[in-house]
């Protein structure tokens, strides 16, 4: 399972109110897109959920329980910015999260439980779609394949959550069309809820099961400060979008969206 529950969250750094009595439940298994105005607080939520960020009020809930205080294998994440280990080859980048799962003293396999932690690297490395570039480094690979390794390196943890911060935004359009596709078989596939920032509104119709917009109600100059950002609309995709269960409506083509009161 991995449902998250948000109930009555703030968020304030000092007198900066960023975000104001937000309330979310997120069923296990969906996949969530966040939308809304450049600096609405869409990631600042998104650190909540990883667990680098405290709610100043309020509570988060991962299956009922309070969510960990700090990042842990069960939250994946994603950046823009590709997190990979430079120095490391794709092989070496996606084992290590195997190891540090297995053995989070030492960071370390050895014998056969290495062998295993290899092979399921591999494995992980062939479902991204990156067979034949194990040996290879980060800086030899496209932006498109370096986005497919931190998926990878990710996914290898097992996460129940996986966080998406603007993963694709940097890609060109045709590579982002595949990626898209990858990330919906990887969804399908991996017992995961996804919850992704985006500022494309195609990509979040193209992908989630619903779209949920935060915006600052009050946003003249004189209220940025002691008002925050919450959810404004929470809309549900139609026709239903469920894990595990291959479309057969083409994303682009989906059928109408219905709006769930917020």
């Amino acid at each position: 399972m991995s449902a998250l529950a948000v109930k009555r969250v703030w968020k304030e750094y000092g007198d900066q109110i960023v975000l104001e009595d937000v309330s979310i439940d997120i069923e296990s298994r969906a996949f969530v897109a966040l939308v809304g105005p450049s600096g609405c607080g869409k990631t600042t939520f998104l650190r909540m959920l990883l667990g680098q960020e405290r709610p100043t009020r309020g509570e988060i809930t991962i299956d009922g329980l309070p969510l960990p205080q700090e990042p842990g294998p069960d939250r994946g994440v994603v950046f823009q910015r590709y997190s990979v280990f430079p120095h490391l080859t794709v092989l070496g980048n996606v084992v290590l999260g195997r190891e540090m799962l297995s053995a989070p003293l030492t960071g370390r396999l050895f014998g056969a439980a290495r062998k295993a932690a290899i092979d399921e690297a591999r494995e992980m490395i062939a479902a991204v779609g990156l067979s034949g570039s194990e040996s290879k480094y980060p800086a030899q690979l496209s932006g498109g394949m370096q986005q497919r390794l931190a998926l990878a390196q990710a996914l290898i943890m097992k996460p129940k959550v996986l966080l998406l911060d603007e993963p694709f935004g940097a890609l060109d359009p045709g590579i982002r069309a595949e990626i898209h596709t990858l990330m919906r078989s990887l969804w399908h596939a991996n017992p995961m809820t996804v919850v992704m920032v985006t500022h494309d509104m195609r990509e979040a119709f193209t992908l989630a099961t619903r779209v949920v917009a935060f915006e600052r109600p009050r946003d003249r100059p004189e209220e940025k400060l002691r008002y925050g950002a919450t959810i404004t609309r929470d809309i549900a995709i139609w026709p239903p979008r469920t894990a595990g269960q291959a479309s057969l409506i083409r994303p682009d083509r989906d059928g109408p969206v219905s709006h769930k009161g917020q």
